[in-house]
This record gives C-alpha cells, structure tokens and sequence, in this order.
C-alpha cells in the first residue's frame, strides 16, 4: 500500500553500534524496498555526509526534526560508545518530551542505556529474525500515523527484496531469491574468520541454482569481516564424457582466463604479463593485508590439472580471505563441499509466485499445477523458470499447455534440448542471431560488438538481447550493456543451428581477418584501431585456429608486431604456439620455425632464459628440416644469444651474435635484421663492461637503421645510447640522447621503449639535480613498466621515490 505523504527527511532513523551492523544492515535493506533509501537513516545510504557533519549541529536535526520513527539498537556498552553515545543524548531528548513516541526502543542482550528503566518498552531482539524487526517497525510507523497496524505489512513488502551490501563488490544482478536458508548459513559458517577453512565449494548440476547462491551468500557477507567482494566467473562449454572441458578451442586456457581476470579487478594488471606458473603466487601476495572475498563461478569448465592447481590457490589463501567455488564436479577435498539438491517445494512455489507477478497467464494458474512443475522440472531452478516463462508465448497459452508441452518429451531425450529446441523455433530472427553470435564470445559482449558479427543494426540487437535476458537465456552486466550465454544455451545453440552458427562465424572470421590485415604488420599509427577492435577480433583466433593453415600462419604474421607492442603477451604466445602445433601437422616446417621464433620472443621480454632456449632449439629443429637459408639460421642463433645473455654467460653470447651478424651480412649489409643483430651484439657487450665496442656497434647500428628508414631502430638505438651513458655516468649526455629518442619512441607507439626513454631521461635529470623536472617522465616510466611487467619496474620506482613522487 502507498506511504501517506510525508514532510521528514526521513522515514526511519537507526542508531546502533558497529558489532550490530549486519543486523541492521540487513533490516534497512528490507525497509529500503518499500520507502527507497534515500528515505532511511543509515549510515552506509548516507556516507558522504556522514563522513563530514558536525556531530553538534547535525544530529539533533537528523534524529529530532527530520525523521519520521528512530529507532536506537541497543547494545552493551551502547550510551558508552564514541558516536553512539553522541547520538543517544539526543534521542533520550525526544523520549522526556511529548514526541517520545517516535523513538522506539530495540535492544540485544537485554541492554541498557543510560536514562532509561529496566523495564522501558523494549523490542527485545535476540530471538528475532530481520524480517520479524522489519514488521514491527512498519506495524509502529503505521500506528504513530494514524493508520491500521496492518497498513505497511502486506506479505510483498519482505519476499522480493533486492539483496545488497555496503562492501565494494563486482557481482551481477540477482534474480529474486528464495529458500537455501540451510545453504547460506553453512556458507556463512565457512566464511567466519573463526573457521579454520578457505571457504565452501558449491557442486551440484547445472541449473541448479550454484551460482545464484554463491551471489546471495556474497551479498550476505558481512562488511566487519570483508571490504571487498571479487566475482570471476568462466564460462562452460562441451564436456566429454568424463565431464572435463575441452578447451582445444579456446586461445588461453581458463585457468589463465581467470587468474588474469582476478589480476584486474584486484588493480594488479601488470601479474598477467608474467609467466603463468608464477601468476598463483603473485595474487596471494596481492591479496595478502586485504579482506576479500572470492566468488570463482562455474569453474567445472578448467581442465583437471587446471582444477587441481585453482584449489592449491584457495587453499593458500591469505588470512582475512575467503572464496566461494561453483562447479558442476568436486574440487580438492569434499569437506568444504556443499552439494546442491533441488529447491524445496516452499521456494519453488515463492519463486512462481513471484514470476506470476509480471506474468497474467501465470497467474492463472493453481498450486496444485505449479507443484506439478515442480516435479516435473527435478526443483531445478533453472528449468523452472525457463518452462514457467513460457507460459503465455506461443502456443503455451495456458499453464496446461506448459505441462503437455514438458510431457511431449520422447523418453530418453534430453529434456533441455526438448525446451531449447521448442524456443529456438520461436525466436525472432534478430534474437536467433544475436543467440548465435554470442556462443562465440567467453565473456560480457557489448551490444555493438554483438551487432557487428549477428548483421543486425545496434538498436535491434539491444531489443533482442534484453528479450533473451527476460527469458533467462542471457545474463547482462548491471548497466545492461554486455552480455553472456547461459552456458547451456550456447552448447544447444551450437547443435540446434549449426548452420547459422557457422555463417555468423564465418561473418566473424571474415570481419576479424581484414581487421588484422589492414590494421596489423608495421602499420603503427593503425594499432589503435585495432586495439579499439580486439573484443571481436580476439574471439576469432578460435577459429583462424581450426581453419585453413596458411590463414592461419597469415594472421600470426600480421599480429606478431601488434600483440608485442600493445602488450598482449599471452595472447601472442598462446597463439604461436598453438599455431606451431597446427603447422607441424600441415608439415609446413617453415611457419613452424616462424611461430617458435615468436613465441621465444615472448619468453625474452619475460626474461625467461630457460623457455627462450626452449623455442630456439624447435626453431633450430624445425628450420633443420626444410630448405631454410642463412637468415633463418641467423635468427635461430640470435634466440640462443639472447638466452645465453639471460643466463650471465656473455662470451657466448657475444659469440652468437657475432655469428649472427656474420650469416645475415653474407646476405646484404644494410637491413632491418642487420640493424637489429649489431644492437643485439652492442647490448651484450654494455652488459659485459665492454663499453667502447658498445658505443661502436650501437652507432653502426643506428646508422643502418637512418640507411633503411627503420624507425623502431633509430629510437631504441638511441635509447640504447643513453642508456650506456648512464652507465658511464655521463648525465648531461644521456639526457641529450633520451630527449631525442623520447618522441621517436612515442612515434612508433611501442610501450616498451617508450617506458625505458622515459626511465632513462628522469635518470639522467635526477643524477642533475632536477628532480622536479623528471617527475613527470618517472612516473610515465613506473606506469607504462606496472602494466607490462617489466623487469626494469623496480628501478623505475626507485627513481620516482628519489623525484618525491
């Protein structure tokens, strides 16, 4: 029923003390519902002023004059406390006047509070449940205005709320909720900092609610224990039949998928640019000192060896962490398993009741058929939403003919594909293809993106999209905006419309494919759009993967400088690799030795000496078995110099690079390879303490790279030149040199050494005494090193501590 208009600010005010916060939290969330919470006195809807008013001045306005019923929650030691003991003498002024009346009393352990009698009127609060305190407060305000004490406590006002925390969370949109109470207080059990466990696993088969639970335990969380809430989620795909993912298809794995997901809601980008097996480690520092809570979804989709090592991760979690795993299969030990059965019977005819709500043909129904859907869907939540929402579409005009239509199933037959099949063939034609266009996607699409590959107009995609999340077919991000699959839609999708999930693919690679070609090899100044453009050219490698092998090695080729350069290092090295593999079965050994080359360089700017020898012995070995020339052999070379140098072994790595420079200049003296190996030689020297020949071999170097117009060349060489000033010690000089290779560097738009020209200019300016004046670039340097990981990041920050930065 509607409120009567009121002049307050506020309906309802609490006071009450920190160690009842969840409680209290939990009863403005309810009364939030009905009033909004603009209209509730709580401190958490109200932070910004709460952080900042005169407690003199404010209070009695807030308490006195402006809110409609106040009610204190008392506790021990409640009129003692600092700030509620500020706000007790101003609500103990209302009690000794005429409106005490709108003060009403609550207490926990039979508290006191100063001024008041042991026998005062208390609500006694210790056997009470939220939603039991919530009625008493609507029954008084309802009283206090007049009203029937019945006016606010209709039964719609608790079933429906809309779960929320005060804890800074990533978590999606839930569905209204309802049962699991034994569930969410075992979840809230393991989560107790008391317990001696990492937390809960959640199992059971899908549909059956695993992750809607995990969510709602995380919005129960209480905001003492945790101040953060990270949810990752990983999409499922096919299963064989010992119910492990094959990701063959994938371009990085899902272990790596997630771990790099976690990296970045936890602000710690740059964890992904390192090796994978050290990725585990560096997130348990990063979590270390915090308070989070993990909510890891679905995550039946990782590999068992992948498994194995995400519930070492959890296992090792630091203290003040918790998580909550999702999974359709045991991770680790089965004592912190919480195996997920059906809905009871109460929830799932409360969740009806509550779909009956935007549904009139729902509505109609009785609960004696609604318990037969009951049975008929297993209580899988899942199932029952989709076959209720049916209801009213189509030839389901009745929920009669929702049940005929469950019992049409052939026996035997997969009773998803039964009701999939039945929706696909009612799909629009826009929601068939943005459908099909989302199977190629593992994470939240945007709509645009979606548009471009389902050859729909972005508007009609939006509509489309919204009408599958309605039906429960696609899951949105809060600002509906991106958009998943329900994991078993797209496996259905991808067996009930092959064909059109073909084509829509097609249209995909076709797009990715002149993306990459026009946008991609030394194109610089095009990368930025193809960075704008890798949400759809990223999901496409899949596909360049399994298709035609030249193709294939094209792309490769065309993305190697953009994937270095933007810092898609996982990407790059998955995809060689991949790539590789697929070349070694086309016997096409010289893509082969082209895509371990690259590879390897992933593992030289990772610093990986152990993995860069690796890849140069298979490029050895793959360039061995076809008629490859002296470059090939030359660069083969270069990779086992660079490992060499890595290794601190700098006489032969100096020797490579001499007999690298040898077999390239039997081939021509002046080019891009040439440049490249005299800079390589000259860098292994510097390293060594040979500083003359350095000097003389980057000059020769950059001299090549003026001849031939190698951009890249000139500003890294001349960085390479600051750089070796430095180590001389020569700060005028080196200044000179990073000035000059700075917009050089900016030119060809490689982070990397736009990174290292910063670092050597606010060096070389703070080795002056100019520290004000290199601020700038040392904090250029530490923020471009953070992202990509590099290894001259702790350098970088000791210079910007000497800055003041």
């Amino acid at each position: 029923m509607d409120s009567p208009v009121s002049t307050k600010r506020f309906r309802i005010a609490f006071s009450f003390a920190g160690e009842k916060r969840d409680f209290v939290r939990q009863v403005a969330d309810l009364l939030a519902v009905r009033f909004g919470p603009e209209k509730i006195l709580y401190d958490k809807y109200h932070e910004a002023e709460f952080a900042v008013f005169d407690l003199g001045i404010k209070l009695p306005k807030l308490y006195g004059e402006q809110s409609d019923l106040i009610v204190p929650v008392i506790c021990p030691d409640y009129d003692a406390k600092r700030w509620t003991g500020w706000e007790w003498v101003h609500i103990y002024g209302l009690l000794t006047k005429a409106d005490g009346h709108r003060v009403m009393p609550s207490r926990f352990d039979y508290a006191n509070a100063d001024g008041l009698s042991p026998a005062a009127g208390f609500i006694e609060l210790d056997d009470r449940t939220p939603e039991e305190f919530v009625s008493l407060i609507l029954e008084r305000l309802a009283l206090n205005e007049g009203l029937t004490k019945d006016h606010y406590t209709q039964p719609a006002v608790v079933t429906a709320s809309v779960p929320k925390t005060d804890i800074p969370h990533n978590l999606p949109r839930l569905q209204p909720f309802f049962g699991r109470e034994d569930e969410l207080r075992k979840i809230a059990d393991a989560l107790d900092p008391g317990s001696q466990t990492w937390g809960t696993l959640i199992d059971g088969p899908g549909g059956m609610g695993k992750t809607s639970l995990a969510v709602r335990a995380a919005y129960d969380a209480p905001p003492e224990v945790f101040d953060r809430i990270v949810f990752v989620s990983l999409k499922a795909r096919e299963l064989d039949d010992d119910s492990e993912r094959d990701l063959s298809g994938f371009l990085v794995s899902g272990l790596v998928e997630l771990f790099g997901e976690l990296a970045r809601e936890l602000n710690r980008d740059e964890i992904v640019k390192v090796a994978e097996d050290q990725r585990p480690r560096l997130l348990l520092d990063a979590l270390r000192g915090t308070r989070t809570l993990l909510i890891l979804d679905n995550l039946e989709s990782l590999l068992k060896h992948e498994r194995d090592t995400l519930f070492t991760f959890v296992k090792r979690l630091p203290a003040g962490c918790k998580a909550i795993l999702t999974s359709r299969g045991r991770i680790g030990s089965g004592a912190e398993e919480l195996i997920l059965e059906k809905l009871s019977e109460k929830a799932a005819l409360d969740t009806l009741a509550e779909l009956a709500t935007h549904n009139p043909h729902l509505a109609k129904t009785n609960e004696a058929e609604r318990l037969v859907l009951y049975r008929e869907t297993g209580g899988s939540p899942l199932l029952l939403r989709w076959t209720a929402g049916q209801v009213g579409r189509g030839h389901c005009l009745t929920f009669t003919d929702a049940l005929d239509f469950l019992r049409a199933c052939p026996p035997g037959n997969d009773p998803l594909e039964f009701i999939f099949g039945d929706l696909v063939e009612d799909f629009s034609d826009a929601e068939t293809r943005a459908l099909c266009a989302l199977t190629y996607f593992t994470l939240p699409t945007m709509v645009e993106h979606v548009a471009a590959i389902a050859g729909l107009p972005q508007a009609e995609t939006d509509r489309a999209l919204r009408s599958l999340v309605n039906r429960s077919l696609a899951v949105p991000t809060d600002e509906l905006t991106a958009f998943t699959l329900v994991p078993m839609v797209a496996d259905f999708l991808c067996k009930k419309k092959p064909k059109l999930v073909k084509k829509i693919g097609n249209r995909l690679e076709k797009r990715a494919y002149a993306l990459i070609i026009e946008n991609g090899y030394q194109n610089h100044d095009r990368f930025p759009a193809l960075e704008a453009a890798w949400p759809v050219v990223a999901p496409a490698l899949a596909i360049f993967l399994k298709g035609d092998n030249q193709r294939l090695q094209t792309v490769c080729s065309a993305l190697s400088q953009f994937l270095d350069f933007q810092g898609h290092w996982d990407e790059k090295l998955a995809l060689n690799e991949k790539a590789e593999v697929r070349a070694v079965a086309a016997a096409d050994s010289s893509n082969a030795g082209w895509r371990a080359h690259d590879a390897g360089f992933i593992y030289l700017l990772r610093q990986q000496a152990d993995d860069l020898q690796t890849c140069a012995d298979r490029v050895s070995k793959r360039w061995t078995t076809t008629k490859t020339g002296a470059r090939e052999r030359a660069l083969a070379i270069r990779l086992r110099g660079h490992s060499h140098r890595l290794k601190g072994d700098y006489s032969a790595a100096i020797a490579a690079c001499n007999e690298t420079l040898r077999l390239l200049r039997s081939l021509t003296t002046e080019n891009v390879d040439v440049a490249i190996a005299l800079g390589d030689l000259a860098t292994a020297e510097q390293e060594s303490g040979n500083y003359e020949n350095a000097e003389m071999h980057y000059h020769e170097a950059l001299h090549v790279a003026h001849a031939i117009g190698f951009a890249e060349g000139v500003a890294t060489f001349i960085g390479n030149l600051a750089s070796l000033a430095m180590d001389r010690e020569d700060w005028p000089a080196a200044e000179t040199l990073a000035r000059e290779a700075l917009p050089l560097s900016e030119g060809v738009r490689r982070e990397v050494t736009i990174a290292a020209n910063n670092l050597n200019l606010a060096t070389a300016l703070v080795r002056q005494h100019k520290a004000s004046e290199a601020l700038l670039y040392a904090q250029r340097a530490v923020e471009i090193f953070t992202r990509l990981s590099h290894p001259d990041l702790p350098e970088a920050q000791a210079i910007l501590t000497e800055c003041g930065g």
